[in-house]
């Protein structure tokens, strides 16, 4: 099956590589977009020729006509129709043309053109997964209403998503979702409060963007896929047990109703999820990974251990938020946003991301509606705060 793809945040990890499914299997792309890397943006429009470009703003607009004048001699009318700001990604996510939507924007600012592929009824292949934290409910429920697929591509959820497969009606007694660990898992308080970014960068298994790998040395990462899955899969946060397993081989497991449990496994790879929600419900056969070896070094011995929650609370913050619901989880993750920053410019410590977190958790603000425009507020607002206090 051969789908026209979009992709929002084309620059990115995921960006990139979905760039490379997309060359291997030949995919018409019809647009790109970026915020601020223009000459990686440029160098990609010369490959794929998408219809329609979007960047952050007017200068990185016109920084993008420049480079592919005077450096690609495109001429302006074999130029890509150049938009800015939130409406061009838009106006990116929604085109005619477009069958599915690979989603790839970091953190909150993905889920205005999610919405607005889903409403022009466009399937997504999702790698944002603050935009179910944030707005779960409302995605959820317009997906619904316009018969959209919603293809997970976070390797976890994707691993769920593939066992349960095996279930007559996706039902399911517990989902395993297994976690790194970070690389601090053996570290103390005392060794946290000392983190640094450049440390904090540094992902044991994993290559990633810098927001999610801080994320997953805080270990909210997996809080937010906790929220994430419970809508997903339609389930409960009492419903999701996460494990440690440090090699990053067993991407997830679920438990069925028999007592069955499935698991999914394979080497570190995100082009295997990308390329699943790509190419669903095929499975065309690549050669480019990593075959599977349970007898290689990493693969033949599988650790599983519980997470220590105490000195990584971000599990507790992620499940409250879910359980108080409202305008609880959009806070979490305008406050981890806020807090992580803060943290990559070296104004606040490590373990106070959590701390971050907790207090604004403490504070939401009550909502008598659920929509885009309240989800915004709130999500703003929660930054602000948080920046104020820490300029």
């Amino acid at each position: 099956m051969q789908r026209t793809i979009a992709i929002l945040g084309s620059t990115g990890s995921i960006g990139r590589q979905g760039l490379e499914i997309v060359r291997e299997l030949g995919l018409p792309v019809s647009a790109l977009t970026c915020r601020s890397n223009i000459a990686l943006l440029a160098e990609q429009i010369l490959e794929f020729r998408p219809g329609l470009v979007s960047v952050g703003d007017s200068r990185a607009a016109e920084q993008l006509r420049d480079i592919l004048s005077t450096k690609f001699n495109l001429k302006a009318s074999d130029q890509p129709e150049i938009l800015t700001d939130n409406s061009g990604l838009e106006t990116a996510a929604a085109l005619p043309e477009t069958d599915l939507v690979l989603a790839a924007v970091v953190g909150f600012a993905g889920l205005r053109p999610v919405l607005a592929a889903l409403e022009a009824g466009k399937d997504i292949a999702l790698a944002n997964k603050e935009t179910l934290v944030a707005g779960g409910e409302i995605v959820m429920e317009l997906a619904r209403r316009r018969q959209t697929k919603i293809l997970p591509v976070d390797s976890e959820h994707s691993a769920i998503w593939q066992c349960l497969s095996s279930a007559p009606g996706r039902q399911f007694k517990r989902i395993f979702l297994t976690a790194s660990g970070g690389p601090f898992r053996n570290s103390s308080k005392k060794e946290l409060a000392a983190v640094t970014p450049a440390q904090a960068l540094r992902h044991p298994t994993w290559e990633m963007g810098a927001k999610i790998t801080i994320d997953s040395a805080t270990m909210m990462n997996k809080g937010l896929e906790i929220i994430e899955a419970c809508h997903l899969f339609s389930c409960t946060p009492a419903q999701i047990e996460v494990v440690v397993h440090p090699q990053s081989i067993v991407h997830s497991m679920v438990e069925l109703n028999d007592g069955s449990v499935m698991a999914q496994l394979g080497f570190p790879d995100m082009r295997l999820p990308i390329r699943l929600a790509l190419t669903w419900p095929d499975r065309p056969a690549a050669d480019y990974y990593r075959p599977y070896d349970p007898c290689a070094e990493g693969a033949n011995q599988l650790v599983f251990e519980p997470p220590n929650e105490e000195l990584f609370p971000a599990l507790q913050l992620a499940r409250s938020a879910f359980a108080a619901g409202g305008l609880s989880p959009c806070v979490l993750n305008a406050a981890n946003e806020a807090a992580v920053a803060l943290f990559l410019q070296g104004k606040i410590a490590f373990p106070a991301i959590w701390q971050i977190a907790a207090e604004a958790l403490a504070q939401v603000p009550a909502a008598a509606n659920l929509d885009f425009a309240t989800l915004e507020w709130a999500h703003n607002d929660t930054i602000a705060r948080i920046m104020q206090r820490h300029p």
